[in-house]
Protein backbone atom coordinates (compact mmCIF):
# COMPACT_ATOMS: atom_id res chain seq x y z
CA UNK A 1 0.00 0.00 0.00
CA UNK A 2 1.48 3.67 -0.67
CA UNK A 3 2.10 5.82 2.54
CA UNK A 4 2.04 9.29 2.65
CA UNK A 5 5.72 11.03 2.43
CA UNK A 6 7.36 13.13 4.88
CA UNK A 7 8.25 16.55 4.22
CA UNK A 8 11.93 16.54 5.79
CA UNK A 9 14.89 18.32 4.73
CA UNK A 10 17.07 17.43 1.83
CA UNK A 11 19.25 15.07 2.59
CA UNK A 12 17.63 14.27 6.33
CA UNK A 13 17.95 10.64 7.27
CA UNK A 14 15.34 9.07 9.70
CA UNK A 15 15.67 8.30 13.63
CA UNK A 16 14.31 4.76 13.89
CA UNK A 17 13.72 2.84 17.13
CA UNK A 18 12.95 -0.72 16.94
CA UNK A 19 11.63 -2.18 19.82
CA UNK A 20 12.75 -6.05 20.17
CA UNK A 21 15.65 -7.60 18.58
CA UNK A 22 14.09 -10.85 17.70
CA UNK A 23 14.31 -11.65 13.94
CA UNK A 24 11.38 -8.99 13.36
CA UNK A 25 13.07 -6.38 15.01
CA UNK A 26 16.84 -7.32 13.52
CA UNK A 27 15.73 -7.34 9.88
CA UNK A 28 13.82 -4.31 10.35
CA UNK A 29 17.02 -2.87 11.69
CA UNK A 30 19.13 -4.52 8.40
CA UNK A 31 16.81 -3.09 5.93
CA UNK A 32 16.68 0.39 7.39
CA UNK A 33 20.38 0.48 7.97
CA UNK A 34 21.45 -0.53 4.31
CA UNK A 35 18.97 2.44 2.89
CA UNK A 36 20.65 5.04 5.45
CA UNK A 37 18.42 5.20 8.84
CA UNK A 38 20.06 5.82 12.02
CA UNK A 39 18.68 2.97 14.12
CA UNK A 40 18.34 2.18 17.74
CA UNK A 41 16.88 -1.14 18.47
CA UNK A 42 15.84 -1.85 21.93
CA UNK A 43 15.86 -5.16 23.66
CA UNK A 44 14.29 -5.95 27.18
CA UNK A 45 16.12 -9.00 27.37
CA UNK A 46 20.65 -9.09 27.58
CA UNK A 47 20.62 -10.95 24.62
CA UNK A 48 19.46 -11.18 21.01
CA UNK A 49 16.98 -13.05 19.57
CA UNK A 50 14.01 -12.87 21.24
CA UNK A 51 12.62 -16.37 21.05
CA UNK A 52 15.43 -17.15 18.95
CA UNK A 53 17.42 -18.75 21.70
CA UNK A 54 19.34 -22.02 22.49
CA UNK A 55 20.09 -23.79 25.95
CA UNK A 56 21.70 -27.06 27.32
CA UNK A 57 20.10 -30.13 28.30
CA UNK A 58 22.93 -31.95 29.74
CA UNK A 59 25.64 -31.16 27.68
CA UNK A 60 23.45 -30.88 23.95
CA UNK A 61 22.64 -27.30 22.18
CA UNK A 62 18.94 -27.50 21.66
CA UNK A 63 16.54 -24.65 20.64
CA UNK A 64 13.89 -23.17 23.34
CA UNK A 65 12.01 -21.31 20.83
CA UNK A 66 11.51 -22.33 17.08
CA UNK A 67 12.68 -25.67 15.91
CA UNK A 68 11.40 -25.50 12.17
CA UNK A 69 11.68 -23.80 8.80
CA UNK A 70 7.88 -24.01 7.47
CA UNK A 71 8.11 -24.45 3.51
CA UNK A 72 10.80 -24.05 1.21
CA UNK A 73 9.19 -22.20 -1.82
CA UNK A 74 11.30 -18.63 -1.65
CA UNK A 75 11.64 -18.99 1.64
CA UNK A 76 14.71 -16.79 2.79
CA UNK A 77 15.25 -18.63 6.27
CA UNK A 78 15.93 -21.65 3.73
CA UNK A 79 18.82 -19.73 2.18
CA UNK A 80 20.22 -18.23 5.05
CA UNK A 81 20.40 -21.65 6.64
CA UNK A 82 22.34 -22.94 3.58
CA UNK A 83 24.65 -20.22 3.95
CA UNK A 84 25.74 -20.33 7.18
CA UNK A 85 25.48 -24.28 7.11
CA UNK A 86 23.02 -24.57 9.27
CA UNK A 87 21.95 -28.64 9.25
CA UNK A 88 18.23 -28.96 8.44
CA UNK A 89 16.35 -32.45 7.86
CA UNK A 90 13.43 -33.23 6.05
CA UNK A 91 11.91 -35.03 9.33
CA UNK A 92 9.88 -37.73 8.26
CA UNK A 93 9.68 -41.06 9.72
CA UNK A 94 7.99 -43.63 11.65
CA UNK A 95 4.70 -42.57 14.55
CA UNK A 96 4.77 -44.53 17.77
CA UNK A 97 0.75 -44.28 18.47
CA UNK A 98 0.39 -45.13 21.91
CA UNK A 99 -3.90 -45.55 23.18
CA UNK A 100 -4.71 -44.34 25.98
CA UNK A 101 -4.70 -47.85 27.84
CA UNK A 102 -0.70 -46.91 27.03
CA UNK A 103 -0.16 -50.19 24.55
CA UNK A 104 1.14 -49.71 20.47
CA UNK A 105 -1.53 -49.39 17.75
CA UNK A 106 0.05 -51.49 15.06
CA UNK A 107 0.71 -49.95 12.15
CA UNK A 108 -1.92 -50.78 9.87
CA UNK A 109 -4.71 -49.37 12.09
CA UNK A 110 -1.91 -46.42 13.21
CA UNK A 111 -1.76 -45.57 9.69
CA UNK A 112 -5.20 -45.68 8.67
CA UNK A 113 -6.39 -43.10 11.59
CA UNK A 114 -3.29 -41.12 9.93
CA UNK A 115 -4.43 -41.16 6.59
CA UNK A 116 -8.01 -40.15 7.06
CA UNK A 117 -7.19 -37.85 9.52
CA UNK A 118 -4.90 -35.75 7.00
CA UNK A 119 -7.36 -36.07 4.46
CA UNK A 120 -9.88 -34.57 6.89
CA UNK A 121 -7.69 -31.39 7.69
CA UNK A 122 -7.34 -31.14 4.08
CA UNK A 123 -11.12 -31.35 3.42
CA UNK A 124 -11.51 -28.81 6.60
CA UNK A 125 -8.75 -26.12 4.76
CA UNK A 126 -10.82 -26.23 1.59
CA UNK A 127 -14.01 -25.93 3.29
CA UNK A 128 -12.51 -23.11 5.25
CA UNK A 129 -11.59 -21.28 2.33
CA UNK A 130 -14.84 -22.04 0.64
CA UNK A 131 -17.21 -21.25 2.96
CA UNK A 132 -15.35 -18.55 5.54
CA UNK A 133 -18.20 -16.18 4.89
CA UNK A 134 -21.01 -18.22 6.07
CA UNK A 135 -19.34 -20.37 8.43
CA UNK A 136 -20.46 -19.81 12.33
CA UNK A 137 -17.90 -17.78 14.48
CA UNK A 138 -18.54 -20.72 17.33
CA UNK A 139 -18.00 -23.86 15.05
CA UNK A 140 -14.54 -25.27 15.97
CA UNK A 141 -12.36 -26.98 13.74
CA UNK A 142 -12.76 -30.23 16.19
CA UNK A 143 -16.61 -29.88 15.42
CA UNK A 144 -15.79 -30.60 11.77
CA UNK A 145 -13.51 -33.27 12.24
CA UNK A 146 -15.65 -35.20 14.38
CA UNK A 147 -18.27 -34.74 12.21
CA UNK A 148 -16.51 -36.05 8.91
CA UNK A 149 -15.24 -39.03 11.24
CA UNK A 150 -18.43 -40.15 11.55
CA UNK A 151 -18.84 -41.09 8.17
CA UNK A 152 -15.70 -43.13 7.67
CA UNK A 153 -15.99 -46.52 7.28
CA UNK A 154 -13.37 -46.96 10.41
CA UNK A 155 -15.11 -49.02 13.29
CA UNK A 156 -16.39 -47.27 16.52
CA UNK A 157 -13.15 -48.19 17.95
CA UNK A 158 -10.75 -46.51 15.75
CA UNK A 159 -13.14 -43.52 15.15
CA UNK A 160 -12.64 -42.76 19.04
CA UNK A 161 -8.62 -43.09 18.33
CA UNK A 162 -8.92 -40.96 15.18
CA UNK A 163 -10.90 -38.36 16.71
CA UNK A 164 -8.39 -38.53 20.10
CA UNK A 165 -5.33 -38.11 17.36
CA UNK A 166 -6.82 -35.21 16.15
CA UNK A 167 -6.42 -33.17 19.51
CA UNK A 168 -2.56 -33.93 18.42
CA UNK A 169 -3.47 -30.21 16.84
CA UNK A 170 -2.89 -28.08 19.65
CA UNK A 171 0.63 -29.07 19.45
CA UNK A 172 0.75 -27.05 15.93
CA UNK A 173 -1.17 -23.97 17.50
CA UNK A 174 -0.46 -23.90 21.01
CA UNK A 175 -3.87 -24.41 22.57
CA UNK A 176 -6.75 -26.87 22.34
CA UNK A 177 -8.28 -28.11 18.62
CA UNK A 178 -11.85 -27.63 20.82
CA UNK A 179 -11.05 -23.70 20.39
CA UNK A 180 -9.70 -23.56 17.30
CA UNK A 181 -12.18 -21.48 14.11
CA UNK A 182 -13.00 -23.54 11.67
CA UNK A 183 -14.21 -20.31 10.10
CA UNK A 184 -10.54 -19.15 9.90
CA UNK A 185 -8.65 -22.80 9.61
CA UNK A 186 -7.44 -21.19 6.11
CA UNK A 187 -5.20 -18.97 7.95
CA UNK A 188 -3.07 -21.88 8.88
CA UNK A 189 -1.68 -22.53 5.51
CA UNK A 190 1.91 -22.20 5.19
CA UNK A 191 4.42 -21.80 2.39
CA UNK A 192 5.11 -24.71 -0.03
CA UNK A 193 7.20 -27.23 0.22
CA UNK A 194 8.66 -29.10 3.19
CA UNK A 195 8.86 -28.63 6.63
CA UNK A 196 12.35 -28.93 7.97
CA UNK A 197 13.66 -29.12 11.57
CA UNK A 198 16.96 -26.95 11.99
CA UNK A 199 18.85 -29.96 13.69
CA UNK A 200 21.81 -28.55 14.45
CA UNK A 201 19.93 -25.29 15.97
CA UNK A 202 18.89 -21.79 14.90
CA UNK A 203 22.12 -20.57 16.27
CA UNK A 204 24.13 -19.88 13.31
CA UNK A 205 20.84 -18.57 11.56
CA UNK A 206 20.92 -16.27 14.32
CA UNK A 207 24.28 -14.82 14.23
CA UNK A 208 23.93 -14.45 10.65
CA UNK A 209 20.45 -12.32 11.03
CA UNK A 210 21.95 -10.19 13.74
CA UNK A 211 25.18 -9.30 12.03
CA UNK A 212 24.03 -5.89 10.46
CA UNK A 213 22.28 -5.04 13.55
CA UNK A 214 25.74 -5.61 15.82
CA UNK A 215 27.65 -3.78 13.42
CA UNK A 216 25.93 -0.48 12.71
CA UNK A 217 22.97 -0.23 15.03
CA UNK A 218 23.02 1.78 18.79
CA UNK A 219 21.64 -1.81 20.49
CA UNK A 220 20.14 -0.89 23.89
CA UNK A 221 19.85 -4.24 26.06
CA UNK A 222 17.98 -4.53 29.16
CA UNK A 223 15.99 -1.63 28.13
CA UNK A 224 12.43 -2.38 28.46
CA UNK A 225 9.96 0.19 27.11
CA UNK A 226 7.06 1.26 28.95
CA UNK A 227 5.74 4.40 27.60
CA UNK A 228 5.46 5.21 23.72
CA UNK A 229 3.92 8.42 22.97
CA UNK A 230 3.09 9.41 19.15
CA UNK A 231 0.90 12.47 18.88
CA UNK A 232 -0.90 12.32 15.61
CA UNK A 233 0.12 13.75 12.66
CA UNK A 234 -1.98 15.79 10.10
CA UNK A 235 -0.82 14.34 7.13
CA UNK A 236 3.12 15.18 6.94
CA UNK A 237 6.00 16.77 9.68
CA UNK A 238 7.45 20.10 8.58
CA UNK A 239 10.99 20.91 8.45
CA UNK A 240 10.62 23.41 10.75
CA UNK A 241 8.24 21.45 13.31
CA UNK A 242 9.00 17.58 12.99
CA UNK A 243 6.66 15.67 14.89
CA UNK A 244 8.23 13.11 17.26
CA UNK A 245 7.77 9.98 18.92
CA UNK A 246 8.83 9.88 22.15
CA UNK A 247 10.00 6.63 24.22
CA UNK A 248 10.15 5.60 27.59
CA UNK A 249 12.40 3.22 29.52
CA UNK A 250 11.60 1.25 32.89
CA UNK A 251 14.40 3.46 34.00
CA UNK A 252 12.19 6.51 33.32
CA UNK A 253 14.76 7.43 30.64
CA UNK A 254 12.93 9.07 27.11
CA UNK A 255 14.22 9.39 23.98
CA UNK A 256 12.91 10.58 20.72
CA UNK A 257 12.43 9.68 17.26
CA UNK A 258 11.00 10.00 13.63
CA UNK A 259 9.97 6.48 13.20
CA UNK A 260 9.59 3.74 15.90
CA UNK A 261 8.59 -0.36 14.60
CA UNK A 262 7.28 -2.02 17.40
CA UNK A 263 8.00 -6.04 17.19
CA UNK A 264 6.99 -6.77 20.19
CA UNK A 265 4.58 -10.07 20.66
CA UNK A 266 1.17 -10.39 19.94
CA UNK A 267 0.81 -11.15 24.42
CA UNK A 268 2.98 -8.18 24.80
CA UNK A 269 0.13 -5.81 23.36
CA UNK A 270 -2.50 -6.97 25.12
CA UNK A 271 -0.96 -6.61 28.09
CA UNK A 272 0.62 -2.81 27.29
CA UNK A 273 -2.34 -1.32 25.37
CA UNK A 274 -1.84 1.42 28.02
CA UNK A 275 1.57 1.96 27.17
CA UNK A 276 0.35 3.92 24.19
CA UNK A 277 -0.28 7.52 24.67
CA UNK A 278 -2.65 8.67 23.05
CA UNK A 279 -4.72 5.61 23.54
CA UNK A 280 -4.57 3.21 20.05
CA UNK A 281 -7.53 3.46 18.04
CA UNK A 282 -10.44 1.35 18.97
CA UNK A 283 -10.26 -0.57 15.68
CA UNK A 284 -6.59 -1.61 16.37
CA UNK A 285 -7.26 -2.48 19.86
CA UNK A 286 -10.07 -4.71 18.56
CA UNK A 287 -7.40 -6.29 16.67
CA UNK A 288 -5.19 -7.07 19.13
CA UNK A 289 -8.00 -8.30 21.27
CA UNK A 290 -9.70 -10.69 18.92
CA UNK A 291 -6.26 -12.74 17.54
CA UNK A 292 -5.55 -15.36 19.98
CA UNK A 293 -2.04 -16.58 21.94
CA UNK A 294 -1.18 -19.46 22.12
CA UNK A 295 0.19 -21.54 25.11
CA UNK A 296 2.69 -23.82 23.23
CA UNK A 297 5.71 -24.98 25.19
CA UNK A 298 8.71 -27.53 24.96
CA UNK A 299 10.38 -30.09 27.37
CA UNK A 300 13.50 -31.89 26.30
CA UNK A 301 14.46 -34.99 27.93
CA UNK A 302 17.97 -36.44 27.17
CA UNK A 303 18.99 -40.57 27.78
CA UNK A 304 22.49 -41.86 28.36
CA UNK A 305 21.23 -43.95 25.23
CA UNK A 306 18.24 -43.61 23.36
CA UNK A 307 17.20 -46.83 24.14
CA UNK A 308 13.43 -46.34 22.05
CA UNK A 309 16.31 -46.82 19.09
CA UNK A 310 17.89 -49.89 20.52
CA UNK A 311 16.75 -53.75 19.85
CA UNK A 312 17.47 -56.00 23.09
CA UNK A 313 18.52 -59.02 23.23
CA UNK A 314 15.18 -61.47 23.83
CA UNK A 315 16.76 -62.08 27.51
CA UNK A 316 16.71 -58.29 28.11
CA UNK A 317 13.15 -57.30 26.54
CA UNK A 318 10.72 -57.90 29.47
CA UNK A 319 8.36 -54.64 29.55
CA UNK A 320 5.36 -55.65 28.47
CA UNK A 321 5.27 -52.95 25.71
CA UNK A 322 8.00 -55.24 23.98
CA UNK A 323 5.46 -58.25 23.22
CA UNK A 324 4.77 -57.16 19.36
CA UNK A 325 8.36 -57.48 17.70
CA UNK A 326 7.01 -58.30 14.38
CA UNK A 327 6.14 -55.62 11.26
CA UNK A 328 3.36 -54.91 12.09
CA UNK A 329 4.71 -53.28 15.10
CA UNK A 330 7.44 -51.71 13.04
CA UNK A 331 6.95 -48.09 13.76
CA UNK A 332 6.69 -48.67 17.22
CA UNK A 333 10.05 -50.51 17.55
CA UNK A 334 11.87 -47.70 15.13
CA UNK A 335 10.39 -44.26 15.86
CA UNK A 336 10.88 -40.53 14.95
CA UNK A 337 7.38 -39.32 16.42
CA UNK A 338 5.35 -40.61 19.23
CA UNK A 339 1.48 -39.53 20.01
CA UNK A 340 -0.09 -40.38 23.21
CA UNK A 341 -3.45 -40.16 23.52
CA UNK A 342 -4.92 -39.21 26.66
CA UNK A 343 -3.67 -41.65 28.84
CA UNK A 344 -5.77 -43.85 31.46
CA UNK A 345 -2.39 -44.93 32.93
CA UNK A 346 -1.17 -41.99 34.59
CA UNK A 347 -4.46 -40.03 35.54
CA UNK A 348 -2.83 -40.12 39.43
CA UNK A 349 -0.32 -37.86 38.56
CA UNK A 350 -2.14 -35.73 36.29
CA UNK A 351 -5.21 -33.69 36.58
CA UNK A 352 -8.04 -35.41 35.25
CA UNK A 353 -9.66 -32.29 34.06
CA UNK A 354 -6.91 -31.69 31.81
CA UNK A 355 -6.14 -33.51 28.08
CA UNK A 356 -2.59 -35.24 28.15
CA UNK A 357 -2.08 -35.68 24.78
CA UNK A 358 0.93 -35.52 24.06
CA UNK A 359 3.24 -35.78 20.90
CA UNK A 360 7.08 -35.79 21.29
CA UNK A 361 9.72 -36.33 18.70
CA UNK A 362 13.28 -38.31 18.76
CA UNK A 363 16.18 -36.57 18.16
CA UNK A 364 17.99 -39.31 18.04
CA UNK A 365 16.60 -39.72 14.73
CA UNK A 366 18.56 -37.35 13.00
CA UNK A 367 21.48 -38.82 10.57
CA UNK A 368 24.33 -36.51 9.38
CA UNK A 369 27.37 -38.34 9.00
CA UNK A 370 28.88 -34.66 8.55
CA UNK A 371 27.40 -33.59 11.74
CA UNK A 372 27.29 -36.20 14.62
CA UNK A 373 26.51 -33.87 17.01
CA UNK A 374 22.90 -32.81 15.58
CA UNK A 375 21.91 -36.39 16.67
CA UNK A 376 21.34 -37.10 20.20
CA UNK A 377 19.77 -39.41 23.30
CA UNK A 378 16.52 -37.22 23.59
CA UNK A 379 13.05 -36.44 23.08
CA UNK A 380 11.52 -33.46 22.84
CA UNK A 381 7.94 -33.23 23.99
CA UNK A 382 5.93 -30.63 22.55
CA UNK A 383 3.21 -29.44 25.48
CA UNK A 384 0.22 -27.02 24.58
CA UNK A 385 -2.59 -25.15 26.15
CA UNK A 386 -4.01 -26.08 29.59
CA UNK A 387 -1.66 -29.11 30.19
CA UNK A 388 1.29 -26.76 29.18
CA UNK A 389 -0.05 -24.23 31.55
CA UNK A 390 -0.18 -26.53 34.55
CA UNK A 391 3.63 -27.67 33.92
CA UNK A 392 5.20 -23.96 33.61
CA UNK A 393 3.35 -22.92 36.94
CA UNK A 394 4.35 -25.66 38.77
CA UNK A 395 8.34 -25.41 37.93
CA UNK A 396 8.36 -21.44 37.87
CA UNK A 397 10.09 -20.87 41.26
CA UNK A 398 12.29 -24.10 40.33
CA UNK A 399 16.09 -23.39 39.33
CA UNK A 400 16.50 -26.09 36.66
CA UNK A 401 19.71 -27.40 38.42
CA UNK A 402 17.49 -28.25 41.37
CA UNK A 403 15.90 -32.17 42.38
CA UNK A 404 12.71 -30.68 42.73
CA UNK A 405 12.74 -29.23 38.94
CA UNK A 406 14.00 -32.92 38.01
CA UNK A 407 11.12 -34.25 40.30
CA UNK A 408 8.13 -32.44 38.98
CA UNK A 409 8.79 -32.91 35.22
CA UNK A 410 10.13 -36.75 36.22
CA UNK A 411 6.37 -37.16 37.77
CA UNK A 412 4.86 -35.73 34.77
CA UNK A 413 6.51 -37.54 31.32
CA UNK A 414 7.87 -40.92 32.88
CA UNK A 415 4.32 -41.96 32.41
CA UNK A 416 4.91 -41.32 28.74
CA UNK A 417 8.19 -42.47 27.81
CA UNK A 418 7.63 -45.59 29.98
CA UNK A 419 5.42 -46.73 27.32
CA UNK A 420 7.87 -46.34 24.69
CA UNK A 421 10.12 -49.74 22.91
CA UNK A 422 12.27 -51.30 25.20
CA UNK A 423 12.08 -49.06 28.20
CA UNK A 424 12.61 -51.01 32.16
CA UNK A 425 12.17 -49.43 34.76
CA UNK A 426 15.69 -50.85 36.29
CA UNK A 427 17.82 -49.93 33.16
CA UNK A 428 20.18 -47.38 33.70
CA UNK A 429 19.73 -46.18 30.05
CA UNK A 430 15.92 -45.65 30.61
CA UNK A 431 16.87 -42.92 33.29
CA UNK A 432 16.04 -39.49 32.14
CA UNK A 433 20.07 -37.17 32.69
CA UNK A 434 18.23 -34.17 32.66
CA UNK A 435 15.17 -32.64 32.30
CA UNK A 436 14.69 -28.79 30.57
CA UNK A 437 11.35 -27.31 29.84
CA UNK A 438 10.54 -23.65 28.03
CA UNK A 439 8.44 -21.72 30.24
CA UNK A 440 6.92 -18.96 27.58
CA UNK A 441 4.14 -18.36 29.53
CA UNK A 442 5.91 -17.05 32.96
CA UNK A 443 7.75 -14.97 30.66
CA UNK A 444 6.26 -10.96 30.35
CA UNK A 445 8.61 -9.99 27.49
CA UNK A 446 7.24 -13.01 25.13
CA UNK A 447 4.16 -11.64 26.02
CA UNK A 448 3.50 -14.70 28.77
CA UNK A 449 2.91 -17.41 25.58
CA UNK A 450 4.15 -18.02 22.50
CA UNK A 451 2.59 -17.49 18.90
CA UNK A 452 -0.65 -16.39 17.52
CA UNK A 453 -3.71 -18.20 16.74
CA UNK A 454 -7.51 -18.07 15.77
CA UNK A 455 -9.72 -19.40 18.22
CA UNK A 456 -13.84 -20.13 17.87
CA UNK A 457 -15.22 -16.63 18.40
CA UNK A 458 -13.45 -14.72 16.27
CA UNK A 459 -15.35 -12.51 13.92
CA UNK A 460 -12.46 -10.85 11.71
CA UNK A 461 -9.14 -12.65 11.77
CA UNK A 462 -8.00 -11.93 8.58
CA UNK A 463 -8.74 -8.02 8.28
CA UNK A 464 -7.53 -8.21 11.90
CA UNK A 465 -4.40 -9.30 10.72
CA UNK A 466 -4.22 -6.29 8.07
CA UNK A 467 -5.03 -4.11 11.15
CA UNK A 468 -2.25 -4.70 12.95
CA UNK A 469 0.08 -5.03 9.97
CA UNK A 470 -1.22 -1.40 8.76
CA UNK A 471 -0.68 -0.41 12.40
CA UNK A 472 -0.22 3.73 12.88
CA UNK A 473 2.68 4.27 10.87
CA UNK A 474 1.31 7.40 8.67
CA UNK A 475 -1.21 8.85 11.42
CA UNK A 476 1.69 8.77 14.45
CA UNK A 477 4.88 7.49 13.05
CA UNK A 478 4.35 4.06 15.08
CA UNK A 479 4.51 1.01 12.88
CA UNK A 480 4.03 -2.48 13.86
CA UNK A 481 6.23 -6.20 12.98
CA UNK A 482 6.09 -9.39 14.29
CA UNK A 483 4.75 -12.89 13.46
CA UNK A 484 1.60 -11.70 14.05
CA UNK A 485 1.68 -9.30 11.37
CA UNK A 486 3.10 -11.69 8.86
CA UNK A 487 1.80 -12.85 5.13
CA UNK A 488 -1.09 -15.16 6.05
CA UNK A 489 1.25 -17.47 4.67
CA UNK A 490 3.94 -17.21 7.16
CA UNK A 491 1.75 -16.51 10.42
CA UNK A 492 3.12 -17.68 13.18
CA UNK A 493 6.60 -19.07 12.41
CA UNK A 494 10.18 -17.40 11.78
CA UNK A 495 9.93 -16.51 8.30
CA UNK A 496 7.12 -14.44 9.08
CA UNK A 497 8.51 -12.57 11.67
CA UNK A 498 12.06 -12.11 9.43
CA UNK A 499 9.21 -10.76 6.31
CA UNK A 500 7.11 -8.27 8.82
CA UNK A 501 10.55 -6.77 9.84
CA UNK A 502 11.54 -6.33 5.96
CA UNK A 503 8.03 -5.24 5.44
CA UNK A 504 7.65 -2.26 8.32
CA UNK A 505 11.14 -1.19 7.13
CA UNK A 506 10.15 -1.19 3.56
CA UNK A 507 7.05 0.75 4.34
CA UNK A 508 9.44 3.53 6.19
CA UNK A 509 11.62 3.59 3.21
CA UNK A 510 8.99 4.36 1.21
CA UNK A 511 7.28 7.39 3.33
CA UNK A 512 11.10 8.95 3.41
CA UNK A 513 11.94 8.44 -0.47
CA UNK A 514 14.60 6.16 0.37
CA UNK A 515 16.18 3.47 -1.90
CA UNK A 516 14.47 0.14 -0.29
CA UNK A 517 18.10 -1.42 -0.77
CA UNK A 518 18.03 -5.01 0.19
CA UNK A 519 14.26 -6.08 0.01
CA UNK A 520 13.92 -9.49 -0.74
CA UNK A 521 10.57 -11.68 -1.85
CA UNK A 522 9.07 -11.42 1.58
CA UNK A 523 6.80 -8.24 0.57
CA UNK A 524 3.07 -8.56 0.22
CA UNK A 525 3.54 -8.16 -3.45
CA UNK A 526 5.76 -10.67 -4.05
CA UNK A 527 4.49 -13.73 -1.70
CA UNK A 528 5.43 -17.46 -2.17
CA UNK A 529 2.24 -20.01 -2.68
CA UNK A 530 0.81 -21.38 0.02
CA UNK A 531 0.46 -25.01 0.22
CA UNK A 532 1.61 -27.34 3.46
CA UNK A 533 0.32 -26.83 7.17
CA UNK A 534 2.06 -25.28 9.32
CA UNK A 535 3.65 -27.47 12.69
CA UNK A 536 3.78 -25.52 15.42
CA UNK A 537 4.53 -22.00 15.70
CA UNK A 538 8.05 -23.19 16.15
Amino acid sequence: MPYLTRTVPEGHKPRVAVIGAGFAGLRCTDILIQNGAHVTLFEARDRLGGRVHQSKVHDHLVDMGPNWIHGTGKNPIVSIAESTNTVVQDFEGNMALIAPDGKPINDEVAEKISDILWSTIAKAFEYSNIYKETIPVDRSLFDYIKEQVEHTDLSEDEKALCIESSRMWGAYVGDPIERQSLKFFCLEECIDGNNSFVSSTYKQILEHVSKPARQHADIRLNQPITKIESPPRENTATPTSPQQVTLTTASGETSQYDEVVVTCPLGWLKRNKDAFVPALPPRLTQAIDSISYGRLEKVYITFPRAFWHTDPSPSTSTNNNNNNNNNTYKSYQTPTFAQFLNPTYASTTHPPSIHWNQECISLAAFSDTANPQTAHPTLLFYTFGPCATHIVTKIAHLAPTSTEYYQVLHETFQPFFARLHNYRPDAPECQPLAYLATQWQNDPFAGHGSYCNFQVGVHEADRDIEVLRAGMGAERGVWFAGEHTAPFVALGTTTGAYWSGERAAGAICEVYGLGRVGMGVGRDDSLPSAGGVRVGGC
